[in-house]
C-alpha cells in the first residue's frame, strides 16, 4: 500500500513538474512574440474651444483615421460590440477556448463554419499586421499575437487599438472616422441603430456598405442581426429594439468637417504631427461667420471672395476666422488666407490717427478744423466725393471720412510717428520707400486684416495694445503697452459709434468704420462693442477692381450681422473715463476749439522777438520718476501763456498763467503733454515708480 502511494506521488510530482515547464515553455514562447508596430498614425484634428471638430486632416496616404474622442465612445456602441463579436472578451487571455471548441464542434457538425472563434484581441492583432483572415497559419500567429498584446497592453489599449482600425469601406477606418463619415456626428451620440450597423460593417466593409444600392440588402439584414443579439443580452429592450430596426440606412457618405479651413491648414503646418490642435475658435460664431461670407459673396461679380475676423478684445482670443468664402473654389482663389494677406485698408486708419491727435493734446471731436483744398508739397489731396465741406467739427471729419482735415493732423503729428504708434498698436505697415509719407493715413500702405482688427482691438481696449491670438493660452503676456490714452480711445469710440448703421439699425451699439481701397479694390468694415472686435475685407484676392464696391455698402452689413450673431453675448460700449472731456466747443480749451498746426506761429510785431518754442522741461521725454506723494510737479518753456495741460488725453490742469503745475499722478507709463495760448503743443512720455518706502 505505500509503495503504491510513494509512486502515486511520484507521477503527480513528475506530472505537475512537466506542466510547470511546459507553462514555463508557454510563457516563454508567448514573451518572445515579436509584435507589430502600435503607434497606428491618425490625421490631424483641428478642435474648436469646446472640443467640437473643426477640421480632420487624413493621415499620409488619404486614409481617413482619427483617434477615438477624448469624450469617449456612446457606451451602448461598445456592449454591442463586445456582445457581437467576443461575449467574453474582458474574462479570456486573448484566446476564447470555448469558442475554438464551439466552432469545431459546429464545423463537424454542419460540415461547413457555422460560427468563427476569432477574439477582438485576435481581431486587433490581424489589423495591425494587416494579416489575412481565412488561413489557419495566420490564425495561430494572431492567437499568439494576441496573447502577447493581452500581457503587455491590457484590455482597455486592445479596445482602442481596434476602434482605431476597424475597416468601415473605402479609405475610411475606426469608428470615429465612420461615425462621423455615415452619420455626420462623433460617436458619443450613436443611437442604437447606428452603432448596430457600425458594429456589423468590419465584418464585410465593402459587400455591406449602405451607400452601394446593390449591398444595402446586406447592410440592413447584418444590422438587424446586430440589434437582435444586442435585445437578446439585454443590452436593448424590445421598443429599442424596434425603433432601431425601424430607422433608416445611410445614402451617402458624408464630407468630413472643415471649419475655419484655411486656419486649420495653417495650424497644421506649424505643428506637423499633431494629432489634435486645440484653438480658441467659437465652434457657433465660426460656422455663422462662414454663413455669412458665403451670402455676402452669392450673387456678386465673378471671383469676389470674403473674409472675416470676430475676437474678443479682452482677451485676445479669435472666436471666428473666415480666411475665403469658399476655400475649395480655385476661381475664386479660395487658398488664399485674406485674413494675413496684405490690402489697402482705405479710410479705415483715420480713427487711429485722431486718436494719436487727441492724446497729443491737438485735437478734441469738438475741435473745429478745415475741409479746404490744400497742398501738401506737390500732393494736393482730395476728398472721396471732390467736396469741401469749409470748417468742420473733427467729430464731422471722421463721421463723413473727410481726407483734407486727417491729412493736415497727421502732418501736424508726423508720419513717422503715426507709423510708429501704429507698429506699437500691432499694424504691420507695407510701404514703397524707406520713409513712410502722408498718404498713409489715406490708406497708402498695406495692412492684413488681423493687424486691422489688432489695432482697433487698441481702441477698444483703452488704448491699451492687443494681441490676437487662436491658441489657448497662448495670450499670457505682461500687462500690454499704451498706445494713446483712455480718453482718447474713448472719444473716437464714442463718435465711431455714433455713424450710422446698415440697414436701419440703431446706432450706438457698436463702434464702427468702412474704408473703400483706390479703384474699389477692397471694401472693409471693422468695429467693436464692449467685448469684441471684428474686421470684415470683401473683394477679389488678385487685387484686381471690383467696380461699384463700397466698404458702408458690401462689409458694413455683414460686420452688422456679425454682431448680431453674438445674441445675448455682446456687451455694451462702456461709458466715458472719469478724465474725458465731454464739452462742446465753447467750453474746450482756447487752444482746443480750433485745430493749429503743431509749431504754428503768429508773426510777431515790429520789434518783437519771436516767442521760444515751446516743450517740457520736466520731466524730459522718457524719463523714469520716483513719486513722493499723490502728484507731481511738471514745467514747461517758451511759448506763450496761459498753459493747458493734459495727462494721457485728458486736461488735468487748463489756463495755467505759469509754465509750472502740480498734476495728479499715478505709478506707471503717462504722456504728458502741454498746450500754450497759441495752440503750439510739446509732449513728453515718462514712467512713474512708486514712493519709496
Amino acid at each position: 500500500m505505500g509503495r503504491r502511494l510513494l509512486a502515486l506521488a511520484l507521477a503527480a510530482g513528475l506530472l505537475a513538474h512537466g506542466a510547470d515547464r511546459a507553462r514555463a515553455a508557454w510563457d516563454r514562447w508567448i514573451d518572445a512574440t515579436e509584435l507589430p508596430a502600435l503607434t497606428v498614425p491618425v490625421g490631424t484634428e483641428v478642435l474648436a474651444r469646446d472640443g467640437t471638430l473643426l477640421r480632420a486632416f487624413p493621415v499620409g496616404n488619404g486614409l481617413w483615421r482619427l483617434a477615438p474622442p477624448q469624450s469617449g465612445v456612446d457606451p451602448r456602441f461598445l456592449s454591442m460590440l463586445v456582445g457581437w463579436e467576443d461575449r467574453r472578451f474582458y474574462s479570456h487571455d486573448g484566446v476564447d477556448r470555448r469558442a475554438i471548441l464551439r466552432a469545431a464542434w459546429q464545423t463537424l457538425r454542419h460540415g461547413r463554419v457555422v460560427s468563427g472563434a476569432s477574439t477582438l484581441s485576435m481581431q486587433t492583432a490581424r489589423l495591425l499586421e494587416r494579416g489575412p483572415t481565412g488561413d489557419w497559419r495566420a490564425k495561430l500567429r494572431q492567437a499568439r499575437v494576441a496573447l502577447a498584446l493581452e500581457r503587455r497592453l491590457g484590455k482597455e489599449r486592445i479596445l482602442d487599438l481596434y476602434l482605431r482600425l476597424a475597416p468601415y469601406g473605402g479609405n475610411t477606418e475606426g469608428v470615429r472616422a465612420a461615425s462621423l463619415m455615415w452619420f455626420g456626428k462623433e460617436p458619443r451620440r450613436l443611437t442604437p441603430a447606428e452603432s448596430a450597423l457600425l458594429v456589423a460593417l468590419p465584418q464585410a466593409p465593402e459587400s455591406r456598405r449602405p451607400d452601394l444600392p446593390a449591398a444595402r440588402p446586406a447592410a440592413l439584414a447584418a444590422r438587424n442581426r446586430v440589434i437582435d443579439r444586442a435585445q437578446a443580452l439585454g443590452i436593448l429592450d424590445a421598443e429599442a429594439a424596434a425603433t432601431a430596426r425601424a430607422a433608416p440606412l445611410p445614402d451617402r457618405r458624408r464630407a468630413f468637417p472643415a471649419r475655419a479651413a484655411l486656419l486649420a491648414d495653417r495650424l497644421r503646418r506649424e505643428n506637423p504631427g499633431a494629432p489634435r490642435i486645440e484653438t480658441t475658435i467659437d465652434a457657433r460664431l465660426q460656422a455663422a461667420a462662414e454663413r455669412l461670407a458665403a451670402r455676402a459673396v452669392a450673387g456678386q461679380a465673378a471671383q469676389v471672395s470674403a473674409a472675416i475676423l470676430l475676437a474678443d478684445h479682452r482677451s485676445g482670443e479669435i472666436l471666428a476666422e473666415v480666411g475665403a468664402a469658399q476655400f475649395a473654389d480655385n476661381a475664386s482663389s479660395g487658398f488664399v488666407d485674406m485674413t494675413r494677406a496684405l490690402r489697402s485698408p482705405g479710410s479705415t486708419l483715420k480713427p487711429l490717427v485722431y486718436a494719436l491727435g487727441m492724446d497729443e493734446g491737438l485735437i478734441h471731436p469738438e475741435t473745429l478744423i478745415e475741409d479746404r483744398p490744400a497742398a501738401f508739397g506737390r500732393w494736393q489731396p482730395q476728398n472721396f466725393d471732390n467736396r469741401f465741406r469749409g470748417t468742420v467739427t473733427v467729430r464731422q471729419a471722421l463721421v463723413e471720412s473727410l481726407n483734407i482735415p486727417v491729412v493736415r493732423l497727421a502732418e501736424a503729428l508726423g508720419p513717422a510717428r503715426i507709423t510708429a504708434s501704429l507698429r506699437q498698436a500691432g499694424m504691420a505697415l507695407s510701404q514703397q520707400g524707406d520713409q513712410p509719407g502722408l498718404a498713409v493715413v489715406l490708406g497708402g500702405a498695406g495692412v492684413s486684416l488681423r493687424d486691422l482688427v489688432q489695432g482697433y482691438g487698441a481702441l477698444a481696449r483703452g488704448g491699451r495694445a492687443l494681441r490676437l491670438h487662436d491658441r489657448p493660452g497662448a495670450g499670457a503676456e505682461a500687462a500690454a503697452a499704451p498706445v494713446f490714452g483712455r480718453a482718447a480711445a474713448w472719444q473716437v469710440a464714442h463718435v465711431l459709434a455714433g455713424i450710422a448703421p446698415p440697414g436701419g439699425r440703431a446706432a450706438g451699439r457698436v463702434a464702427y468704420k468702412t474704408g473703400t481701397s483706390y479703384g474699389h479694390r477692397d471694401a472693409l468694415a471693422v468695429g467693436f462693442d464692449g467685448g469684441f472686435v471684428a474686421g470684415v475685407w470683401m473683394g477679389r484676392p488678385d487685387g484686381t477692381p471690383v467696380p461699384g464696391a463700397f466698404g458702408g455698402e458690401y462689409a458694413a452689413p455683414v460686420l452688422f450681422d456679425l454682431f448680431d450673431a453674438l445674441g445675448p453675448r455682446a456687451v455694451p460700449l462702456p461709458p466715458p473715463p472719469p478724465s474725458a472731456l465731454t464739452v462742446p466747443n465753447a467750453a474746450l480749451p482756447r487752444p482746443l476749439r480750433r485745430f493749429a498746426p503743431r509749431g504754428a506761429l503768429q508773426a510777431p510785431g515790429p520789434g518783437q522777438r519771436p516767442p521760444e518754442a515751446l516743450s517740457v522741461q520736466f520731466p524730459p521725454d522718457g524719463a523714469v520718476v520716483e513719486l513722493s506723494g499723490p502728484a507731481l510737479t511738471v514745467r514747461a518753456r517758451g511759448g506763450t501763456p496761459p498753459y493747458s495741460w493734459l495727462l494721457n488725453g485728458a486736461p488735468v490742469a487748463v489756463g495755467q498763467p505759469l509754465p509750472v503745475a502740480e498734476l495728479p499722478a499715478e505709478p506707471g507709463f503717462s504722456a504728458l503733454a502741454v498746450i500754450d495760448a497759441e495752440g503750439r503743443s510739446a509732449r513728453a512720455g515718462f514712467r512713474a515708480l512708486p514712493p519709496a518706502e
